[in-house]
Parts: structure tokens; sequence; C-alpha cells
């Protein structure tokens, strides 16, 4: 399974974007008001950064509480973890997992083409492990008899 079937299941949503000069409380108000764990921060159509709930977590605790002034752009990952469409789900499931990663913008000849979360690629892997379950058992059960 590849990083373009779970787009696929996903459906064409866009991901949600910013930008990085934009005010961390409106990133903030989009994430509540959208119910996201991250916005995909992009600057002249380039991914620049990453914004999940972690960055806004850190940010509130360097600010004593507080996000003042403070720009997405001093509070978001500048280094996100990225894949293509044709990535293995497996090396997907290895690079967040070693890297504690949540969400990797999916990219495709330098332009987004979706984001997926450690949620998609668990689902994904728990569905496809239920159907090879499925599988084996209609296997077995339809198993030869030795009795002839």
């Amino acid at each position: 399974m590849k990083v373009s079937d779970i787009l696929r299941i996903k459906g064409g949503n866009p991901p949600f974007t910013i930008e990085p000069y934009s005010p961390l409380v409106d990133a903030v108000q989009t994430m509540a008001d959208k119910d996201l764990g991250s916005l995909v921060v992009m600057e002249h159509d380039e991914l620049v950064g990453m914004l999940t709930f972690r960055e806004v977590i850190q940010a509130l605790m360097r600010n004593g509480g507080a996000l003042g002034e403070t720009t997405v752009r001093g509070a978001m990952d500048d280094h996100p973890l990225t894949c293509s469409p044709e990535t293995a789900l497996d090396e997907v499931r290895r690079m967040m997992i070693d890297s504690h990663a949540r969400y990797m913008p999916v990219i495709h000849s330098r332009q987004l083409v979706g984001v997926v979360s450690f949620y998609d690629v668990a689902k994904a892997v728990v569905d496809s492990q239920n159907f090879e379950n499925k599988m084996l058992k209609a296997y077995i059960k339809d198993w030869p008899s030795d009795k002839a």
C-alpha cells in the first residue's frame, strides 16, 4: 500500500494551509473552528513548515501561556517530514514513529497534494490486517477435508 492509496480513500479535500506571517492566534482559531490537528504552512506556493497542536503548546509555554504577537513562523516546524504519493505505507509509518510526527505533508512535483496523519496510517494498517484476516478465515473454512 502507498500514500496515494490513503489519499484516494480520504477523498479529494485539499489540506488546510496558512501563511507563515499570519498571527498564531488566527491559526489556532482556524484549527479550533475546523477541528484540525495541523495546518500546512505555505509561502509562494511552497511548503515552508508545519504547524500542529504540539508547536502551539510549545509557543504557549515559551510565552507564559499567551500567544501574544507570535506569528505562525515563530511557532512552526520549519523542517517537516514529507513524503510522496509513491512512498510505501511501511516507510511512512517508520518515519512517523521515528520522529514522533503525527502529520506528514504529501508532495508531488513540488506541489502539496495532501496530508496524511498517524490516524490515517494506523487505520490503513488495521483495515489491511482485517481484510487479510477475513481472507485467511475464508481459506481455513474452505480447507479440504483429509477424509475421502
